[in-house]
């Protein structure tokens, strides 16, 4: 997480949200970077490389691109996809007072909306949060892990982010009665530029490598 020299303290706060739900796998650079990655990426790619990490969050605010998180990742250590969002309505974690989820928490992610399956870049875009909110792979989860949900709506040219907590309630039967309470952060995002890497490449790099057999 890259703090642009002229972030305020909207961008902050969300960016600050963000890293949290990616504990403990997050680092977050209080440093003022003046980088500008549609322009030039090379400081970017050489910062993710410096860094061992493969997604990136740049938050900047200017009058013409209010309330700005660039964010993206790589491959081979280059740039592969990067998403310009503004937010609109952004609400952080400690407007919701309510207690939060443990940290490390592996979340459940929920997409509505035609958008994310007609629209390429929305297509994209959804692809590159699976992959930034997913955290570790896990072989099983048990009911009582099942207690944080992401949701993405795209609709009318917006992208709304809302989280949410699972709370199991009695329900006199086995089976639990399910409430979700907003937890924050809240946004609605709208994509004002995208650098998407090409088909080829994107089938590259999501290829998962082979690994070596075991000779009994």
């Amino acid at each position: 997480f890259i703090r642009g020299s002229n972030a305020n303290n909207t961008v902050l706060k969300a960016m600050k949200n963000l890293c949290s739900l990616k504990r403990p796998h997050s680092v977050f650079f209080n440093r003022k970077d003046e980088m500008k990655p549609f322009e030039d990426q090379t400081s970017l790619e050489f910062m993710t490389q410096k860094n061992d990490a493969s997604h990136f969050v740049l938050g900047t605010n200017s009058k013409k691109r209010p309330n700005n998180l660039v964010m993206g990742r790589t491959y081979d250590g280059h740039l592969l996809d990067m998403f310009e969002l503004g937010m609109e309505d952004f609400k952080a974690l400690e407007d919701f007072k309510i207690p939060k989820i443990p940290v490390g928490t592996k979340p459940m992610l929920l997409f509505a909306g035609e958008q994310f399956e007609q629209n390429k870049d929305l297509e994209r875009l959804k692809n590159f949060f699976i992959d930034f909110f997913r955290g570790e792979t896990a072989e099983a989860v048990s009911l009582q892990g099942l207690e944080h949900v992401i949701m993405f709506t795209a609709a009318e040219n917006k992208i709304t982010l809302r989280s949410y907590k699972v709370l199991l309630k009695k329900s006199g039967t086995k089976t639990p009665r399910v409430e979700l309470e907003e937890i924050g952060p809240h946004a609605d995002l709208t994509l004002r530029r995208t650098k998407i890497a090409s088909e080829d490449l994107f089938k590259t790099a999501r290829k998962q490598p082979k690994q070596n057999k075991v000779k009994k």
